[in-house]
């Protein structure tokens, strides 16, 4: 399987905007839609970077990365804020396939570690997190706990 993360741009947004987790997640990520208006949002345009996530030339999902490589706490740069494969995709290997492909982004673009948040209820992305070695801070993000992984 080839994973690729391209840009989200004119040519895919009105499909990645489409995409959709299933009903009992859909507590635990914003839509596409709105992760697109907080990534074009003067505060956060120049450290948001979205990505549709294609598996062999198909869509399948989107992700967003937080990278502020001018942040004052160098321990609080490198988020991995959005993360999701559509419905209809999941079950298929693509979310892990995806993970170690954002791995190797932040990994070859200068990150020392990722954060992530998620609520401690999301047991599905939790123990897909736990498998790439993603650890509990103890800290809490707006009512999420955070995760970390070094690289």
């Amino acid at each position: 399987m080839h994973i690729e993360l391209r840009t989200v741009d004119d040519t895919n947004k009105a499909a990645v905007e489409l995409l959709e987790v299933s009903g009992q997640q859909k507590q635990y990520i914003a839509t596409n839609r709105k992760s697109l208006e907080t990534a074009a949002d003067e505060e956060n345009r120049a450290i948001a970077r979205p990505f549709a996530i294609y598996a062999d030339g198909k869509l399948v999902g989107f992700t967003m990365f937080a990278f502020d490589l001018m942040y004052e706490d160098p321990n609080d740069r490198f988020w991995l804020w959005r993360f999701m494969i559509d419905q209809n995709e999941q079950g298929k290997g693509y979310g892990s396939a995806a993970l170690e492909k954002i791995i190797e982004y932040f990994q070859s673009n200068g990150a020392d570690h990722i954060l992530l948040s998620t609520k401690e209820t999301n047991t599905r992305a939790l123990s897909l997190y736990h498998k790439f070695q993603f650890a509990e801070t103890g800290e809490l993000n707006e009512r999420e706990i955070v995760l970390r992984r070094e690289l």
